[in-house]
């Protein structure tokens, strides 16, 4: 049983910081011994050396998994958290009350060049691939980050712009249509392959009027903080110049009903910071209705992420014969 001490709920400051920024961090959730075990075969799976850099053959990997934890036992403090950011357990599904070692590795690249300014960098987006975008979607009710390495500053922490939710969430009221995400195209558009795919976030992140100086934060820690985001948060891989490898994963949240934005009652905290970006803090009463079915969505990752799920179990099988 995890100490009392552990499980305080989010303190005023932090609710204070979610509402303004829409994100907050939560020190100290779980130990570096337990990152250890989690994380004890990540290099096995790569198939490359923790030490040997000429091995790293990618800059980023965003690995498959093999192995759930309950958050609720794993990291009961940023579990505490989750569930009163999104108003409570019994709003969440039994699916996101895990985590999973599907890590997302970024072992940066020897080209000598220095860190990106955060505006310019090139993968901005918002998460959920996997479903049709509306605005009171539930399939990604909040982006977890927690971290698994020491992230420095140019360490390859998650970048964010706090003024993207808004423009987000604007323009998914404006919207007549469903939404395919992360590219906010009109229902039916193909997945993009091209560099156009991320031009409506790259839009916002590149206007001042929409995204200011301010808005701009590095995602930096601990192993054992985790990071819990609005889930329109706009964000960006960046570039580890340092090549200390960052390990994260980013488990999205889900609740069993979508977001409650108009009729009045109680908001969760994330349902505020929703509504008050629009500029109705009391709710969205005749103001925006969705348009048409909801619908999930098979992402091009599946596929790659189970021919990369075959190779690792391929190496941990060659591995565990050799110890045998």
């Amino acid at each position: 049983m995890a100490p009392e001490s552990v499980l305080t709920p989010v303190t005023p400051e932090q609710k204070a910081h979610f509402l303004t920024h829409g994100f907050v961090k939560v020190s100290n959730c779980f130990s570096r011994e337990t990152s250890e075990a989690f994380t004890s075969n990540l290099w096995t799976r790569l198939g490359m050396s923790s030490i040997d850099k000429s091995t790293w053959t990618a800059e980023r990997i965003n690995m498959p998994f093999h192995t759930s934890v309950p958050i609720s036992e794993f990291a009961p403090k940023a579990w505490s958290a989750i569930c009163e950011l999104v108003g409570g357990e019994d709003r969440i599904t039994e699916d996101s009350k895990m985590w999973h070692d599907g890590f997302i590795v970024n072992l940066g690249i020897e080209d000598g060049q220095g860190p990106v300014a955060l505006r310019d960098l090139e993968n901005w987006h918002v998460d959920g691939d996997f479903f049709v975008h509306f605005l009171d979607s539930p399939e990604q009710a909040l982006l977890v980050i927690p971290i698994f390495s020491d992230i420095g500053p140019g360490g390859g922490g998650t970048a964010i712009c706090t003024d993207g939710i808004r423009a987000v969430a604007k323009h998914l009221v404006r919207s007549t249509t469903r939404m395919v995400s992360p590219w906010m195209q009109p229902r039916g558009t193909p997945e993009s392959t091209g560099s156009d795919q991320l031009d409506f976030y790259k839009a916002i992140v590149k206007n001042p009027e929409l995204a200011s100086d301010a808005s701009f934060h590095e995602m930096t820690g601990e192993v054992g903080d985790v990071y819990l985001l609005h889930p329109l948060m706009v964000h960006s891989a960046t570039k580890n110049v340092t090549r200390i490898p960052r390990v994260i994963t980013n488990p999205p949240v889900s609740l069993k009903a979508p977001f409650h934005l108009s009729g009045g009652g109680e908001y969760s905290l994330v349902e505020q910071k929703t509504l008050r970006e629009l500029g109705f803090p009391g709710g969205l009463d005749g103001q925006w209705e969705i348009q048409g079915g909801r619908e999930t969505v098979i992402p091009r990752r599946v596929k790659i992420q189970e021919e990369m799920k075959a190779r690792e179990r391929e190496r941990l099988a060659r591995e565990a014969a050799v110890g045998a």
